[in-house]
């Protein structure tokens, strides 16, 4: 049902779906406005948590910036249509394209705010298979596919996926992730702070292990720094003392668990002594770290983008997952643990199923998954003559200019495109390019259910969130978009998704529905996290697959690691508590305080320099001008960059992040440098060079 009216003056209840966190809001609203936004201490996930991006929601919803129109670039200009006209444009433009080349012609990329709409997530589907193209990319292989792999191979699934059962452990070991400022990350769990903090107080501890000092060092009992890109050798030295002081237990899972003795074996070369140089963490430290996680009565490892987006990033969530398992922490309470969602996308799901590996890139051979293509090879895709070259392209909620690898060489690619449409609010660097931008509603005036990240959340609950403002007569919603493009290709109508929310709801493991859920306007609890294995594993035989075949063939790859000379200095990735990617810089109380896209650069790496100077940072495949902040809260060697910022490029219609521009991190990734196992981009551990801005202008003026 359409919403017509102003919401009346009063408080109401909603769940934010800016990021994984998902905490309930309570928005005040007073003629016809939202006047205060706070956390609602009613949600039994976020406990009355909210961070500085829900705050933003009435920022975003009266934005000057966003669109609400269809518009059509014509020249150097945009024209507005009628949501008829460009339906039909657009629809006739990519039939034009798929007839004449093929399907594989039309490529599509979405954003990960495509798992944060509801919408978007149960509608575009259909829209994709009436493409039918291979050339599918997403946010996802930039991001989390090594969990994905991970959960394919060893439990039957990539939505298979452990989490951290953090209220009820005593002991958290945390790797390349930062909880405190992402409120987890393949980890729902608002409130991160007062989580670790509760872990504290109860006698537990907090070990985190991370080439910078982050913000969630503060929250942690000890802090050790270690090599971007090594974490895989890490674990291989943790297990390996396991093993050989026969620390080992698996408890229940033994009974449905392979490879031990694989694993064992492929563990015995790892010693701390020999995986200690290339880490940077003393052979004792490992030892000691190995020996009491695998002691604790409750614990749980957790690895997220610092694992996920480096060149061993399926190897690294492997072993997670392994060492949480051969230690008896998982599948039980406090150690890693499968939630039960009321939307259960597994319900439907057939075991033994194939992931990936079912066909490749076409100019590069890199391996499908989850019908996914790397989205590293989008450029190339582009820019190669040749049967199945990438000619269209639809983007919804993306921005692959500032978020994949080399994006001045993709924003190039994006130029030379026969047609482009974007499913987007905003015109922002990747959406300039395109021929026609369709705008949905979005955020306060769209209704909401959080499909995906119930599947990744600390506790079972369930939470439906109804608009509360109402779109404009000649507004849109995602679902309608996508609906009417499909209709338009291949003749039949779609359902609307609230039908299909309620259908799974009703089948799920507490067959509920999508009435019973907006009786609970601050949701409904379902309870901690409880043992499921092995009756929700989706492998062919039902069993844990400790080993598998694939991870195992590449260990001789990380093994290289050992001997390769170590670069003097490597980029790495960070976030902010007040930054979403790319899309949240054009909200003004977020932008407000210092600079925040500035280099951080270790006092040993910042010989001749001082603090606040413009440096060049360059790599392989491009350079930026950046201030750099001398610090020693990242590790010698170890250069740290944010992503999501470089919005100075023409044609774009962001005003705020326009002001505070920044460079991105993307003009100087490398699509070359990739996870060969899972095909995942290799962000982290880029090699770069620094030098100082003048310095280079003063050589350019005496050569002159």
């Amino acid at each position: 049902m359409t919403q017509t009216a102003l919401p009346a003056d009063g408080v109401y209840y909603r769940a934010c779906n800016l990021c994984e966190a998902i905490c309930g809001l309570q928005l005040t609203v007073r003629e016809g406005r939202v006047t205060d936004v706070r956390g609602d201490p009613e949600d039994p996930l976020s406990r009355g948590h909210i961070c500085p991006k829900g705050t933003a929601l009435p920022d975003l919803h009266a934005d000057p910036d966003r669109l609400k129109r269809p518009l059509r670039r014509v020249g150097d200009t945009w024209e507005e249509m009628t949501w008829n006209e460009a339906l039909d444009y657009v629809a006739a433009r990519l039939r034009a394209v798929r007839d004449e080349h093929g399907p594989d012609a039309v490529a599509s990329f979405q954003g990960n705010p495509s798992v944060h709409n509801s919408g978007t997530l149960l509608s575009a589907g259909n829209f994709l298979r009436a493409l039918g193209s291979r050339n599918r990319f997403t946010a996802t292989s930039t991001d989390q596919l090594p969990h994905h792999f991970a959960g394919a191979e060893m439990f039957g699934h990539p939505l298979l996926l452990p989490i951290p059962d953090i209220d009820h452990t005593d002991f958290m070991l945390i790797i390349g992730a930062n909880p405190a400022v992402s409120n987890g990350s393949i980890m729902t769990a608002p409130g991160m702070k007062d989580r670790l903090k509760a872990i504290r107080d109860r006698g537990g501890r907090v070990v985190l292990l991370d080439p910078r000092r982050t913000e969630s060092a503060a929250h942690a009992t000890e802090y050790h720094a270690i090599r971007p890109g090594t974490d895989a050798l890490l674990l291989l030295g943790l297990l390996n003392v396991i093993f050989v002081e026969f620390l080992e237990r698996l408890g229940h899972l033994e009974a449905f668990t392979d490879g031990l003795e694989a694993l064992r074996q492929a563990a015995a070369r790892y010693t701390p002594e020999a995986v200690s140089a290339p880490t940077g963490l003393p052979a004792d430290v490992i030892r000691q770290l190995a020996r009491d996680f695998a002691q604790a009565d409750r614990a749980v490892a957790y690895g997220r983008m610092g694992l996920s987006v480096q060149e061993f990033g399926g190897l690294s969530q492997w072993l997670v997952n392994a060492l949480n398992i051969v230690t008896g922490h998982f599948d039980t309470p406090g150690g890693a643990m499968f939630p039960r969602p009321a939307f259960d996308l597994l319900m439907r799901a057939k075991k033994g199923e194939t992931h990936h590996g079912r066909f490749a890139s076409r100019v590069r051979g890199l391996p499908e998954f989850d019908h996914e293509l790397p989205n590293v090879t989008m450029a190339e895709e582009m820019l190669t003559p040749g049967p199945g070259q990438i000619r269209a392209l639809v983007t919804a909620a993306g921005n692959p200019v500032l978020s994949t690898p080399d994006g001045a060489n993709l924003d190039r690619a994006l130029a030379g495109l026969d047609f482009m449409v974007s499913i987007d609010p905003y015109l922002n660097e990747t959406t300039r390019h395109a021929h026609v931008i369709l705008p949905p509603a979005t955020g306060l005036e769209v209704a909401h259910y959080d499909v995906i990240f119930h599947h990744f959340a600390v506790r079972n609950t369930a939470r439906y969130s109804e608009p509360l403002f109402p779109i404009e007569r000649d507004q849109r919603f995602d679902h309608q978009i996508f609906g009417g493009l499909t209709e338009r290709l291949t003749g039949q109508a779609s359902s609307p998704p609230d039908a299909r929310l309620d259908q799974g709801l009703r089948s799920g493991p507490y067959q509920t529905s999508l009435d019973d859920l907006r009786q609970y306007p601050h949701g409904v609890d379902y309870g901690p996290l409880t043992p499921c294995l092995p009756g929700r594993l989706l492998s062919a035989d039902g069993r844990v697959n400790l080993a598998p075949a694939a991870m195992l063939a590449d260990l001789p790859r990380l093994h290289a690691v050992l001997s390769a000379p170590v670069p003097p200095l490597v980029l790495i990735g960070r976030r902010d508590l007040r930054s979403n990617n790319s899309w949240m810089h054009n909200a003004p109380r977020l932008m407000r305080g210092p600079a925040r896209c500035t280099l951080l650069l270790n006092p040993a790496d910042a010989q001749g320099l001082e603090n606040g100077q413009d440096v060049i940072l360059e790599s392989r495949v491009g350079s930026v001008t950046v201030p750099v902040e001398i610090t020693d809260h990242v590790m010698p060697g170890v250069a740290c960059l944010p992503h999501g910022f470089g919005h100075g490029r023409k044609g774009v219609k962001l005003a705020v992040a326009q002001a505070h521009a920044g460079v991105s991190l993307n003009d100087l990734t490398d699509p070359a440098r990739v996870d060969t196992l899972t095909g995942n981009a290799a962000l982290n551990g880029l090699p770069v060079t620094v030098r100082a801005a003048v310095a280079m202008k003063r050589e350019a003026l005496s050569a002159d």
